[in-house]
């Protein structure tokens, strides 16, 4: 099963209302549009930075629906599934294949630890009930599951549709490792953004990243100059980037992007609670990293 996914992968936003209590729709329509028109390479909605754990089933479905209808199949599209339990990973699974997702993206979400033979089913689960590919999502720092390099190659081996890796632990060397223990046969992909260069350098397919709701220019022309193998060029473009992309890392995806496209012009409310939007002096600091990478004119 061959994936198309490479290059830059643009996070989507799931935008509110002002008091965070109902879907913007033709808000995300306009985000979309903004990320296809940018030039990237994939789409993936309703992953941490689209809030998907914070939203209804209903919602789920809705955001879901629209993102894909909005897409239209224009750039390749992998959809988090990614639930408490395995039965809803596998209704969302489905629910995302009947319309039009590419590909689905899983984290093994738990409230309790998981054991390695609970993972492993987990993803079995969801391989059976689709046929689409499986993007398997390692980011401990969101799902408290930590899994070792071994375990992914052992699921990517025993789950005929899991067939590439996201990332996030910021660990460049598990990167390496994926890279050597998977002979170069398992496509990765960088979920870090403070390691977008070294990633891509360490073989990285490409790289998921919410930045590119903000400054896509500067992540496809970093991806770009590393294909070409001018990595004088990549470094610089890297560097110029590594400010913002510590900011939005730091100050939490959701509330940072939604300022960010507020500032340049898109008004998608605030994250959902418990989560809190950028207070002013974070919105005047990223005002100001946005204003050198772009110029006043953009920055509202």
């Amino acid at each position: 099963m061959t994936t198309p996914f490479h290059g830059i992968i643009g996070y989507t936003i799931t935008p509110f209302s002002p008091c965070g209590e109902q879907l913007d729709l033709p808000a995300l329509g306009q985000s979309i549009e903004r990320l296809i028109e940018s030039g990237v390479h994939s789409i993936a909605p309703l992953g941490s930075t689209g809030e998907g754990a914070y939203l209804s089933d209903t919602e789920w479905q809705q955001v879901a629906r629209h993102s894909l209808e909005c897409i239209d199949k224009r750039v390749p599209s992998i959809v988090s599934v990614s639930d408490l339990t395995t039965a809803g990973a596998v209704r969302r699974a489905r629910y995302a294949q009947q319309h039009g997702a590419d590909a689905v993206m899983v984290l093994p979400c738990a409230y309790w630890k998981l054991s390695e033979a609970e993972i492993i089913q987990h993803y079995r689960s969801i391989g059976a009930a689709i046929d689409l590919p499986i993007m398997l999502y390692n980011n401990p720092a969101t799902s408290g599951t930590d899994m070792p390099v071994e375990l992914i190659l052992r699921i990517v081996g025993e789950v005929d549709n899991v067939t590439m890796v996201k990332e996030s632990t910021g660990d460049i060397q598990r990167m390496h490792k994926l890279q050597v223990l998977g002979e170069g046969q398992v496509p990765f992909y960088n979920g870090c953004n403070p390691l977008a260069l070294e990633a891509f350098v360490a073989g990285a397919s490409g790289w998921c990243t919410a930045a590119a709701n903000l400054i896509p220019e500067l992540n496809l022309s970093l991806y770009q100059a590393v294909a070409a193998g001018d990595l004088q060029q990549a470094r610089a473009l890297f560097y110029r980037q590594l400010p913002l992309l510590d900011f939005i890392l730091k100050g939490g995806l959701p509330a940072t992007i939604k300022a960010g496209l507020a500032l340049t012009g898109l008004p998608v409310g605030e994250p959902r609670r418990p989560v809190f939007g950028l207070d002013d002096s974070a919105k005047a600091t990223l005002r100001s990293l946005l204003e050198e990478l772009h110029g006043l004119h953009d920055v509202a």
